[in-house]
């Protein structure tokens, strides 16, 4: 078989293996509950799903049902995208799988584009574009958030197909629209795109001389379309300029604070894959220092620091790259396929052998290097645990939690009238299979909550302890004025500071496995069918 037909022949068995370990991944995040396999999708994608649920049967772009009007999401496209699902005949339990079946579509898409991106910058060495799309396929962050329902399948493919566009555009020195058009709708998938849509258009502004008139009136009016059409919606819609999440996530907090704890997670992800890994991809300019190489190196910084400015994630204990850096973890392994490449290339050259043996030494070296860098990268927390959960031996992150929370969320619908309001922490599965008006006591979904100021830290900790949209909390306002009637969780309170915020007017108990907290009296919730109402509610 031809050299070129024997590389083919790999990438599409690489295809065909990532599509099979996706099932496994997917149906892995499942459990069975009264007899029934559930699929949920992370918590913070079923927030996203509520709201569509919520579109799909007429009640609007809401998270409660004839509820007050809050941007709780940040990621509006995706969540239309959820609401065409919503459109069907599908179950709750299995309608998180369509989701989760997109996500890794888009997935498998993205890595045609790593492959044709690879090929375009190693001048078509297959060698190092299929470790590039190797390492972008079983990267273990990107295939958790993405296999997750979260937003970020799509984004990983908007940006691959826009650098991919921009070399193309580069190479054939024409002007290409379809560049700003799609990270337009990025923008609209999820607002802090407008960080690689700047990226992009500075790039080209600086880079691409013969077309700067066009990527200076393109590049801004349609990045000035996308911001204002989506502030202007908000503003009719919700009497908002913002996004609830953002007053929620970065006002209340010292800046300073936020930044140190962006540093110290982005230190904690670059020791986690090693210093020197790290650094591999910034090398290749040493050896080639293209426009192309540049882009990608650009695009990941900008990325990088970005999350940085956000104080990272709220999950950075699980390790690996946050939902901000993982988009852009696929020209990462493209980059640190090029190093290699550009290696490769430069010690032929001085070591003046074109021999078979030598290639091929050389090669084993790169090899060894890759395999290497794939283990380093997905052993994100402590090599054990995470290299089970990257082999499917266990499930990823909060699937024993989804669960619990969408038993919780089928248990409530048992005890409760559809009117009784239920206090949550987790705002997303909760809500979305109880199908009950829900108090978000962390504020996401609760405009009161998101716009005071966070709770501090003490001592050296607070430099550290930021995660969030877990920094606010007001239990005075969420119990003692709106008075759910079952409480189903606490955050960021001892015991006995719940109990103080309940006074007299809740009575713990425990049912199904399940300790809530419902309201003395409340006509919304019945206990009959466990003949309890008695027994807690007895004077």
């Amino acid at each position: 078989m031809p050299k070129h037909g024997t590389a083919k022949l790999f990438f599409f068995s690489l295809i065909l293996i990532y599509a099979v370990y996706a099932g496994v991944f997917i149906y892995n995040t499942s459990f069975v509950i009264d007899g029934q396999r559930c699929y949920s999708l992370f918590d913070d994608a079923m927030i996203s799903m509520r709201y569509a649920q919520n579109l799909a049967h007429g009640d609007g772009l809401i998270w409660n049902p004839d509820g007050e009007k809050v941007e709780g999401f940040t990621n509006p496209l995706w969540v239309l995208f959820m609401t065409v699902f919503h459109l069907f005949p599908i179950s709750p339990a299995k309608i998180s799988l369509c989701i989760q079946i997109s996500g890794a579509l888009f997935l498998l898409v993205n890595l045609f584009l790593v492959r044709s991106i690879s090929r375009n910058l190693f001048s078509g060495d297959e060698f190092y574009a299929h470790a590039a799309v190797f390492l972008t396929a079983f990267y273990l962050p990107l295939n958790n958030w993405a296999l997750q329902g979260m937003e970020v399948s799509l984004l990983t493919l908007l940006i691959s197909l826009v650098v991919y566009l921009m070399m193309r555009s580069l190479k054939s020195k024409r002007f290409n629209p379809w560049i700003y058009l799609i990270l337009g709708i990025g923008i609209w998938v999820r607002m802090d795109m407008a960080v690689p849509y700047l990226i992009v258009w500075l790039f080209l502004v600086i880079s691409d001389r013969s077309s700067r008139p066009r990527h200076i009136g393109w590049g801004l009016s349609l990045f000035a379309l996308s911001i204002l059409s989506q502030t202007l919606f908000r503003w009719w819609y919700y009497g908002d300029l913002l996004p609830n999440t953002y007053y929620l996530k970065m006002t209340g907090y010292p800046l300073m604070l936020r930044w140190s704890r962006g540093a110290a997670v982005a230190w904690q992800f670059i020791k986690q894959i090693n210093i020197s890994i790290f650094l591999l991809p910034f090398l290749s300019l040493f050896f080639r220092r293209n426009r192309a190489t540049i882009l990608l190196i650009s695009l990941f910084i900008g990325q990088m620091l970005y999350s940085i400015h956000v104080g990272g994630d709220a999950w950075e204990y699980w390790g690996g790259s946050n939902r901000y850096i993982t988009i852009v973890m696929p020209l990462f392994f493209i980059l640190l396929g090029g190093w290699l490449w550009a290696a490769e290339e430069w010690l032929a050259e001085r070591l003046k052998t074109e021999s078979n043996g030598s290639r091929l030494s050389l090669r084993m070296l790169s090899l060894l290097i890759i395999l290497i860098a794939f283990l380093k990268m997905n052993t994100v927390f402590s090599p054990t645990p995470s290299l089970k959960e990257l082999f499917l031996q266990k499930p990823v992150l909060a699937v024993t939690d989804n669960r619990e929370m969408v038993e919780c969320g089928l248990r409530l619908k048992e005890y409760t009238t559809p009117q009784a309001k239920i206090a949550v922490v987790w705002a997303g599965a909760i809500p979305y299979f109880s199908d009950r008006p829900c108090i978000d006591m962390l504020g996401k979904n609760d405009r009161v909550i998101a716009r005071q100021k966070a709770h501090l830290s003490d001592g050296n900790d607070r430099y550290t302890a930021f995660y969030p949209g877990h920094m606010k909390w007001d239990y005075d306002y969420s119990i003692g004025q709106l008075k759910p009637d079952v409480i189903t969780q606490f955050y960021g309170v001892t015991a006995e500071e719940a109990e103080e915020y309940m006074g007299d007017e809740y009575r713990k108990v425990d049912l199904d496995g399940f300790v809530w907290e419902l309201r003395k009296g409340s006509p919304e919730i019945f206990l009959t069918k466990v003949n309890l109402k008695d027994k807690y509610f007895s004077e």
